[in-house]
């Protein structure tokens, strides 16, 4: 069948234009881009890096509080760390009959020294503003985790926090359940 006039032009004029159409990918790259760096600084603001040791085994906890940054002591199976140095071992710790672990305090107190912070107004406001989180290894006695939680609190930490592995709760698997 043979057309005329404006069918004519309009038939010529799809069969030039059939094979096109399509979606611009660069517009979409950028979106992605976008929420990829969004997503990338925001979930990083909620996890703390604590240091690492192959000897530490961390109880685990249902707690969904997060830690803020503090002075940091390792306990693991044979010795005492803070900042990468030994303090002592726990079989020489747990030989004295002291409470307070001298090495541990000295540490403490050079750590509270050479962090800047804004100087509260009182010692008491100074005191409840140090910080110090224990990374213990799930199985050290508990008489060493009472010396070394008695010696933060002689260094004027005001503040002790035990390091766990967080594990989910019943109530977020009920939660990831229903939804």
């Amino acid at each position: 069948m043979r057309f005329m006039g404006r069918a004519a032009r309009m038939a010529r004029h799809h069969k030039r234009h059939k094979g096109e159409g399509g979606i611009n990918l660069v517009s979409m790259i950028d979106m992605l881009t976008v929420l990829v760096f969004f997503l990338l600084v925001y979930s990083t603001e909620q996890v703390e890096v604590l240091p690492s040791s192959k000897d530490v085994k961390l109880p685990e906890s249902i707690a969904e509080t997060n830690t803020r940054p503090a002075a940091v002591v390792i306990i693991t199976g044979q010795e005492i760390l803070m900042e990468g140095h030994s303090l002592g071992k726990i079989s020489d710790i747990l030989a004295r009959k002291e409470l307070i672990i001298p090495e541990l305090k000295a540490a403490l107190q050079t750590q509270a020294e050479r962090v800047l912070q804004a100087a509260p107004t009182s010692e008491e406001e100074r005191i409840k503003s140090r910080e110090v989180t224990i990374m213990a290894d799930k199985d050290i006695p508990y008489q060493l985790l009472k010396r070394v939680m008695a010696t933060s609190t002689a260094a004027d930490y005001g503040q002790l926090s035990l390091a766990v592995l967080q594990k989910t709760s019943d109530a977020q698997l009920a939660t990831l359940a229903r939804n």
